[in-house]
């Protein structure tokens, strides 16, 4: 399999958003079974992923639904950046969980996706790693050459994946690349098809039982290529209903308070909606790295109205790594990094 994934064409894309979208109705987690898509305006159809932060904690205190009585809430979850994307393009979120990786391919070329980033749900910790099978007997990043490594493509964890190989001196093409979603990456683990692979909580956790940890997103971010847990809004909802996204962020500063302040009902809401025992919940978000509501509009990361933070850079750099792995065709421009900032009202509006 080539090192660099083929990139469908945006229709192929808007036909995967639909089948996604489908899916989704099928699939998705909704908080309300009579959640319509009219045309009221009063509706927010929000993209999360199983895997601990803020969000689930918005979910299951149902933070949202309290402060927007009068809207039609629908959760619907997802497996990874890339079918984000595409959901985004089909038009069926309104807001959305998305890495940093994802985020820059989604605002790069010439018809980026209509979204803007609007909050940071965590940064990158011990919550992604990569792992090799430990009876490969692979005990570092480079001896993973001619071996075969799955990870999400077009995630944070493909991101630092290429950047651990890129710091161990090998090419992508040095090892057999498989794009697997985290599921998958577990199935084809335990049949022995795959030596390693880069991914996120809680599939990790069960690679590492019969693995050995090579590296995580923590050290790969002391190497200077942080990845984050974002969260994306369409550009029709910021036309549409402004004040939907600041209750939002609201609940978000909430959520990230009680993460210190209620530790042990945080566990339990992260334990209730992964379906998981309150020690693994626990030692889950232990991998974390979670900022206060200060910390998310300082300078350091999202910053302020009209002041983008170090966040700006981050993307970037994300963004010019990628088109130097021709994992996207150019990288996107300062200006175009910015526009896809919408940082309206922080950080009053969490008052």
């Amino acid at each position: 399999m080539s090192h660099a994934p083929h990139r469908p064409s945006r229709r192929q894309m808007l036909a995967g958003a639909l089948a996604v979208a489908a899916t989704a109705a099928v699939t998705g987690c909704s908080t309300d079974s009579s959640a319509s898509a009219s045309g009221s305006g009063k509706r927010l159809r929000i993209g999360y992923f199983a895997f601990p932060s803020g969000d689930l904690i918005v979910k299951n205190r149902k933070l949202l639904e309290k402060a927007l009585p009068d809207h039609t809430i629908t959760w619907i979850k997802f497996d990874s950046g890339a079918s984000v994307n595409q959901a985004f393009l089909g038009k069926s979120l309104d807001i959305a969980a998305l890495g940093s990786s994802p985020f820059a391919r989604g605002i790069s070329g010439p018809s980026p996706i209509p979204y803007k980033v609007a909050w940071i749900l965590d940064v990158a910790g011990e919550n992604e790693a990569l792992v090799a099978r430990k009876s490969t007997g692979i005990s570092d990043v480079a001896g993973l050459k001619g071996r075969t490594v799955a990870t999400p493509f077009a995630s944070t964890s493909h991101y630092s994946l290429l950047a651990a190989l890129d710091k161990a001196g090998l090419k992508p093409s040095d090892v057999k690349l498989i794009d697997l979603q985290p599921q998958a990456i577990l199935a084809a683990w335990q049949r022995g098809d795959i030596d390693a692979a880069y991914v996120w909580l809680p599939t990790l956790d069960e690679l590492r039982k019969t693995g050995k940890q090579l590296t995580s997103s923590k050290q790969v971010a002391g190497s200077g290529k942080p990845t984050l847990d974002l969260a994306v809004v369409s550009d029709e909802l910021i036309a549409r209903d402004p004040k939907a996204i600041d209750a939002w962020r609201k609940a978000e500063a909430e959520a990230l308070r009680l993460l210190k302040s209620d530790h042990e009902g945080s566990v339990k809401a992260v334990a209730a909606e992964l379906n998981i025992s309150a020690a693994d919940a626990r030692a889950q978000l232990a991998q974390g790295v979670f900022l206060t509501p200060e910390q998310v509009t300082s300078a350091e990361w999202l910053g302020t109205d009209g002041k983008p933070g170090k966040l700006l850079t981050y993307v970037g750099d994300t963004g010019r790594f990628l088109a130097g792995q021709k994992q996207i065709d150019a990288a996107p421009s300062t200006a175009s990094v910015e526009k896809a900032f919408y940082l309206k009202g922080l950080p009053d509006v969490l008052k």
